[in-house]
């Protein structure tokens, strides 16, 4: 693998020259590091230790053979700052009263309810394009922030450089700053003091590809003394002013169901308490409005209406990074069907890359189905690639960057390699990865 930079020769050259070397050292390291350096013995031990299940590792991660890649992502520190510099952008734009405007005019009735939560593990999903990252979307749900957490700790150093590079990489409190988020929604609803009792919400939890993070979320509130309880929503009553789990009164709900708008008749219980303020709920569907609705991004990604709202042009510049996107309709379908190549075809509300499709693989059926349901056609952003090694030989992985944060702060960074259209955690060699910036 190659030396290091040496900063102080580097402090002598031009800013682009460096940012081109690094970049250009980046890229090689995801060419040519086949290193494993994911500790999977030092992973089973922190998570029993963290669990109090020395079977934790056996019983919930060998059977999700593809959940934890064994090689680390490599990017320039400048591409974390700037993915960063877009999140904010986009958090200033949602304060904006004409975005409010804007979304909430195709948001649900539910998601108009807003009790001052931000919404917990925000997710900001990049592609690394060849001039700056592109964000392909937006997610208030994203999970894998704790698991993530595990594996990072659980790195080994395969050479001097890695070593400096893992040691650069810290999680700082990562526990302590999971509890502070969710102590911080409590107080932005009810002003003072901190939640005694907490539901892990989802439509059959157990059955959840993440169920572990799950289970290490509920020992670390235990840790803090906040009783937590993993269920499912119709577990759940809203009787006497209290959302309750039997004879437990609920004072927030962590919140993991991809019925954004809580309209499941399931989820009737859980929709009443949130209006009626009776529990704190994070996500909700406020966040969602704000934020992940996939029509959204056909206003971040339109400089024309960014610029009649008289957002700052520096605002405007970081958003110009998130692909085009246009709402599929009739009226655009043929144009749309020529520059399919191009182009990659969302469902407004989809989550977890269900029914999406890039055009270039679109067949006349599949095209009829999109025009007749709700899409956004979005530009196509391409990954860049990590190469690991199969069977002794190197095979390209996809990749993306996820950040996790919580009121425009990072939580977290992690990568996702993969094969196929979208992350999917079936492919050999992919999985979450540590994200090293250099």
């Amino acid at each position: 693998m190659t030396a290091p930079i040496d900063p102080v020769s580097c402090a002598a050259r031009s800013c682009s020259t460096v940012a081109d070397t690094v970049r250009d050292l980046a890229a090689q390291f995801n060419q040519s590091c086949f290193c494993v350096t994911l500790d999977r013995v030092a992973l089973a031990d922190a998570l029993g230790d963290a669990s109090s299940d020395p079977a934790f590792y056996d019983a919930h991660i060998k059977s999700r053979p593809h959940l934890f890649s064994n090689v680390p992502v490599f990017l320039p520190r400048a591409e974390g700052d700037a993915m960063m510099g877009i999140v904010a952008a986009i958090e200033r734009t949602a304060q904006r009263r004409e975005y409010q405007e804007a979304v909430m005019g195709w948001a649900p009735d539910v998601a108009a309810a807003d009790f001052g939560p931000l919404g917990a593990f925000m997710g900001y999903d990049f592609h690394l394009g060849d001039s700056a990252p592109r964000l392909i979307e937006i997610n208030t749900n994203a999970g894998g922030a704790l698991l993530n957490a595990f594996s990072a700790r659980a790195q080994l150093a395969c050479c001097d450089m890695v070593e400096s590079l893992k040691k650069g990489t810290t999680l700082g409190d990562f526990d302590t700053n999971v509890v502070a988020m969710f102590e911080s929604e409590w107080r932005r609803q009810r002003g003072a003091g901190r939640p005694r009792t907490i539901a892990i919400v989802d439509d059959q939890p157990e059955q959840q590809y993440l169920y572990p993070e799950f289970l290490l979320m509920q020992r670390l509130f235990a840790t803090q003394e906040i009783e937590s309880y993993i269920i499912e929503p119709n577990s759940l009553s809203y009787s006497g002013g209290a959302l309750r789990f039997g004879d437990k009164v609920i004072d927030l709900v962590y919140n993991r169901l991809v019925d954004f708008a809580l309209s499941d008749p399931r989820h009737e219980a859980l929709r009443a308490a949130y209006l009626a303020g009776a529990a704190v709920v994070t996500p909700n569907p406020h966040n969602h409005a704000l934020y992940a609705h996939k029509r959204n991004l056909t206003l971040l990604s339109d400089p024309e209406t960014l610029r009649r709202w008289s957002l700052p042009s520096d605002t405007i510049d970081q958003l110009s990074s998130i692909p085009r996107a246009v709402e599929v309709s009739k009226d655009n379908a043929d144009r749309l069907w020529s520059d399919r190549k191009r182009l990659f075809f969302k469902p407004v509300a989809g989550h977890g890359g269900k029914a999406v499709y890039r055009g270039d693989k679109l067949t006349r059926s599949v095209w009829a189905e999109i025009i007749s349901s709700d899409y956004i056609a979005q530009d196509l952003a391409q990954p860049t690639e990590r190469q690991v090694l199969i069977d002794g030989a190197a095979q390209p992985r996809k990749l993306d960057v996820r950040l996790y944060t919580y009121a425009g702060t990072l939580l977290l960074a992690a990568a996702r390699l993969y094969q196929g259209q979208t992350t999917n955690f079936r492919t050999e060699g992919g999985g979450f990865a540590p994200v090293y910036f250099i």
